[in-house]
C-alpha cells in the first residue's frame, strides 16, 4: 500500500468548522487546504427570508444542490425557483447573483466553488457556532458594508447593493 496517498475524510454530521455568516450556518466539508486548492464545498443552512444578496465572483465557478428547501435564485439573466434536488450552476465569468430561502423553514444547500477560496471568505466574515446554530445577522451600517466589500475584494467577489437586481 502506498502510504504517500493522503486517506480518505469522513466528516460526521456535527464536524467541520461551522460559522454563522450573515444570518445563515456555513459548515465548511472541504476548505481549499484540504484539496490544494482545487476546489471547497460548504453545506449551507440558511433560514427562512435569508441567503446573500446580489454578488459577483468572475473567476469562482460555484454549484448549488438543494437540500432542503426551496430557495430562488436570482441573477442578470431572470429569477428562478429552485426546490429539493435542484442543481444550479453559476458559471466563470462574473455572472450577478445571489439567492433568498423563500420558505418557512431552513433551506439546505450544498455548495462547492472552483477554484477554493470563497470559503476564506466566509472565514473572515463569519463567526464560528455549533453546526446548526443561527446567530442574527449582523447590523448593516456603511462601515460594516465598506469592511465586507473590502473582505469581497481580496477574495475575487464583488458585493453590490441589495436592489441591484431589482
Amino acid at each position: 500500500m502506498d502510504t504517500h496517498q493522503p486517506a480518505p475524510t469522513i466528516l460526521a454530521p456535527a464536524q467541520g468548522q461551522a460559522l454563522a455568516v450573515m444570518g445563515s450556518n456555513y459548515r465548511i466539508l472541504a476548505a481549499g487546504k484540504d484539496t490544494a486548492g482545487a476546489y471547497a464545498t460548504i453545506d449551507m443552512l440558511v433560514p427562512p427570508g435569508g441567503g446573500p444578496g446580489p454578488h459577483a465572483h468572475a473567476d469562482i465557478e460555484e454549484t448549488f444542490f438543494v437540500v432542503e428547501g426551496e430557495v430562488e435564485f436570482r441573477s442578470e439573466f431572470g429569477t428562478s425557483v429552485a426546490t429539493a434536488g435542484a442543481f444550479v450552476r453559476i458559471p466563470k465569468g462574473g455572472v450577478v447573483h445571489g439567492f433568498k430561502n423563500k420558505s418557512d423553514r431552513p433551506a439546505r444547500l450544498l455548495c462547492t466553488v472552483v477554484p477554493a477560496g470563497l470559503e476564506e471568505f466566509f472565514q473572515h466574515i463569519g463567526q464560528p457556532v455549533a453546526v446548526g446554530q443561527f446567530l442574527p445577522p449582523p447590523p448593516l451600517d456603511a462601515e460594516a458594508i465598506q469592511r465586507i466589500q473590502a473582505l469581497a475584494r481580496e477574495h475575487g467577489q464583488q458585493v453590490f447593493p441589495p436592489n441591484y437586481l431589482g
